[in-house]
């Protein structure tokens, strides 16, 4: 499976200091989200950009997208400042409704079963949601179902194994177990974590994302274009080559597919 061969425009844009830049910022997660997600944001609608360019698809203008999982709405400026169309669709009112910002084309539904005609979207994207699911590759189904024939399907999620698998509950404690991350952030703080494991948020690895990438192409229901480390440098997308090494090393996978 290709990992860099046909994004050249994204894996140059992957440098050392965007990303010490964004591992920086991941700490502001919990106590400053308007910094971590706004420039999360930022990062994501340049990374769309480069994918969409890299496919041949030119810029995002006029482009309709689906956000799977928007959450509170720091995605939508950034796309429509690039004059994208921009759809998010988020399961939770609590989530879209959590930082103050409208949305105006924010709908609430299941990534599970999307509530969308199929083909509605020339560019449908994911960004750390599959881990809060689940069934992530029926996230991903729908994804690829919803997403228009030549148009892109971008699933990004947080591999289990990294250091990031257990989300606020520790870099170290996930390792031991979901259950006794879940139990310790409990004790510690009085209150059980946002993301708890086996209700919102579940074991997936970055096999199991290769593995469903391959099935698209088996079926010659997509093209994989490429299949890498969200936020490492680019000549570290080896790394996705490696069993057992990228389980640990890769933090965040992305799976890129245009829809045959």
């Amino acid at each position: 499976m290709p990992t860099a061969r046909r994004l050249p425009r994204t894996r140059r844009r992957a440098t050392l200091r965007r990303a010490l830049g964004l591992l920086g910022d991941f700490r502001f997660e919990q106590t400053d989200p308007a910094r971590f997600y706004g420039r999360l944001a930022r990062d994501t609608a340049e990374l769309l950009e480069s994918l969409h360019r890299d496919a041949g698809r030119g810029p995002l203008r006029s482009q309709r997208i689906l956000d799977v999982g928007g959450g509170p709405g720091y995605f939508a400026a950034e796309f429509e400042r690039r004059g994208a169309r921009y759809v998010s669709v988020e399961p939770d009112v609590g989530e879209m409704a959590a930082a103050g910002i409208e949305v105006a084309a924010s709908v609430r539904g299941s990534g599970l079963d999307l509530p969308f005609r199929t083909g509605a979207f020339d560019l449908v994207y994911s960004s750390n949601v599959a881990e809060h699911v689940p069934e992530p590759w029926r996230m991903g189904e729908e994804m690829l179902r919803v997403t228009a024939p030549g148009g892109l399907m971008v699933l990004s999620y947080t591999v289990w194994l990294g250091p990031f698998g257990g989300h606020e509950t520790g870099l170290w404690e996930h390792y031991v177990g979901g259950e006794y991350a879940r139990d310790r952030y409990t004790r510690r703080h009085g209150h059980p974590p946002k993301n708890v494991f086996g209700s919102s948020l579940f074991d997936v690895s970055c096999a199991a994302g290769l593995r469903w990438a391959h099935s698209l192409e088996l079926s010659r229901r997509a093209q994989v274009l490429g299949a890498f480390p969200r936020y490492h440098p680019g000549w570290a997308w080896w790394l996705t080559r490696v069993p057992l090494l990228r389980e640990f090393a890769v933090s965040n996978l992305v799976v890129v597919a245009q829809r045959v």
